[in-house]
């Protein structure tokens, strides 16, 4: 019993923030139709924000709330300057563009930060371990799981009650129909590149919770992680990403659990070729989707 429940929490906070990545991927994907290779970088935007912020003597919670926002501003930011002069252009030429956008920002960190990590305090109500019996639960791994459904809850609320999330919602399913029906583009690719900013932001909080600093590349592994979990589960659908991520989370923590000791380092790789063995049975991935996007 002890092993189940260390199992299902190592589940729901990697795939919770796997879910949430993938989540931004996906809302950007709906209506441009590119993968935002920079997308992670908004992650260490964020860690580094958070740095600054607590270097300053500002409350862990402010600090928070400040390097989320930074992340959503620095996504619009990317959007208005590098996306937008190339809207209407190939899905290629946005691609490329994202990696020269991902490729900047980590010399840029390097450069004006430093290339080494930089350590984070971490509060304690976010280290150490809760005991219930014999079993020894993360923090960390806990307030993730808090901070991920809450989040997602959230976002449900958000797109499913408000006219602006609904006026999203319908793009993202359609542009076409939507643009033609007076839905703002660019207000609507805007809040979408937002969107990702926050929910990146959000989830570099959880990744820095359990790891305890920020360095340039930090946005990377967890990039690669999410990308994998939105193809899985379905390009330009949200509910698709939803269920990559957590797919993704269950396959981690059970080759983890699996695998004997001296084999974990090969986790990454066995999570690959069973990726790989199903996408050749279901290569448009748990939910396929016939979203138009913008062109």
């Amino acid at each position: 019993m002890e092993q189940l429940i260390q199992f299902a929490i190592s589940v729901l906070s990697l795939g919770g923030t796997y879910a949430l990545l993938a989540l931004g991927l996906a809302t950007v994907f709906g209506l441009l139709g590119f993968l935002n290779f920079a997308h992670g970088d908004l992650m260490t935007v964020c860690g580094y924000g958070l740095f600054f912020m607590l270097a300053a003597g500002v409350p862990f919670p402010v600090a928070v709330l400040f390097a989320v926002a930074l992340a959503g501003l620095a996504a619009v930011a990317m959007e208005r300057i590098a996306f937008r002069p190339l809207r209407g252009r190939s899905p290629m030429s946005l691609l490329i563009t994202s990696f020269a956008i991902s490729l900047a920002l980590h010399v840029s960190f390097q450069i004006f930060i430093s290339p080494k990590s930089k350590p984070i305090p971490i509060p304690s109500y976010f280290s150490g371990y809760m005991t219930f019996g014999d079993v020894f639960i993360s923090k960390a791994q806990v307030m993730s799981i808090i901070i991920s459904f809450a989040t997602l809850f959230g976002l449900n609320a958000f797109i499913t009650k408000t006219r602006i999330g609904i006026a999203l919602r319908a793009a993202a399913s359609d542009f076409t129909v939507a643009r033609s029906m007076g839905i703002n583009a660019n207000k609507m690719i805007m809040l979408a590149f937002g969107l990702s900013g926050v929910l990146a932001g959000v989830a570099a909080v959880m990744w820095i919770a359990q790891r305890g600093a920020v360095f340039p590349a930090m946005g990377l592994t967890p990039m690669v992680k999410a990308l994998i979990a939105v193809i899985i589960g379905g390009l330009s659908n949200p509910k698709g990403a939803l269920y990559g991520g957590f797919l993704l989370g269950l396959l981690e923590a059970s080759f983890l659990y699996i695998l004997p000791d001296q084999y974990v380092i090969y986790r990454d790789a066995a999570v690959l070729l069973t990726l790989i063995a199903f996408l050749m049975m279901r290569p448009n991935g748990i939910i396929a989707t016939n979203a138009e996007p913008m062109r």
